[in-house]
């Protein structure tokens, strides 16, 4: 199983300029814990993520370093930076430890563990075609039959025919994940309404080869779908 086969593909990003508040902002109100850093050409050139933003002088959480920290120029500077730093531009983390679509799942948890982050982007030529994190794995276990049965090409297929479908029925799915295994369709994240979610799931069923349609999604209260589009 490769990176393209679990990746949420409407990933949420913010621009370098954004400040560290919209993104803090963005982080909460669509219910992820960091965000790729786009530049002017939509390239990935960092990631902004909770552990990023914890230790701020607005908080009063920017501890003091030793004595034998401050020694050290460069460091001192980053760090400051960190804590008092306007854009994300200035706080973000980099360079960016990313993979291909087909980067094999095994390679990813081991990329996971051995930089102890918790997401990878998934890049093609310095795009962003979508992430996996932890949680996506997890998930992806917790499908996976003891003895899977190898239909992995048929399931891509039916993955790509389902997201055709939903282009043609207008859904954003900027919050919405699509996941298949051994021809059921999982829906995952936000909707904007509930007839949004009964269209989604109209759309996950069309596709031949749909054996069944696992439908996880929620629906995001008015309230906090109104303030997305401020940052």
């Amino acid at each position: 199983m490769q990176a393209q086969d679990v990746m949420t593909t409407w990933a949420a990003t913010i621009p370098a300029d954004a400040t560290v508040q919209e993104a803090a902002k963005l982080m909460l109100e669509r219910r992820i814990s960091a965000l790729p850093v786009m530049d002017g050409k939509d390239r990935v050139i960092g990631i902004v993520s909770e552990g990023d933003l914890v230790r701020r002088s607005e908080l009063g959480t920017d501890a003091a370093r030793s004595w034998w920290l401050r020694a050290f120029a460069d460091d001192a500077a980053r760090d400051y930076l960190k804590t008092h730093g306007a854009t994300v531009r200035e706080v973000m983390t980099r360079p960016v430890v990313s993979v291909r679509r087909t980067t094999p799942l095994h390679e990813i948890a081991r990329l996971l563990e051995k930089h102890r982050i918790k997401r990878v982007p998934v890049l093609e030529a310095g795009r962003l075609l979508g992430i996996v994190s932890r949680a996506d794995l997890v998930r992806r276990l917790a499908m996976t039959p003891a003895r899977p049965t190898p239909r992995a090409a048929g399931d891509r297929a039916l993955k790509r025919a389902v997201l055709k479908e939903t282009q043609k029925a207008g859904l954003d799915l900027l919050y919405v994940n699509v996941t298949v295994e051994q021809g059921v369709v999982h829906l995952w994240g936000g909707v904007g309404s509930p007839v949004e979610q009964r269209a989604l799931r109209a759309a996950a069923r069309a596709p031949q080869g749909a054996r069944k349609v696992e439908d996880h999604t929620f629906v995001i209260p008015l309230r906090m779908a109104a303030g997305l589009g401020s940052v």
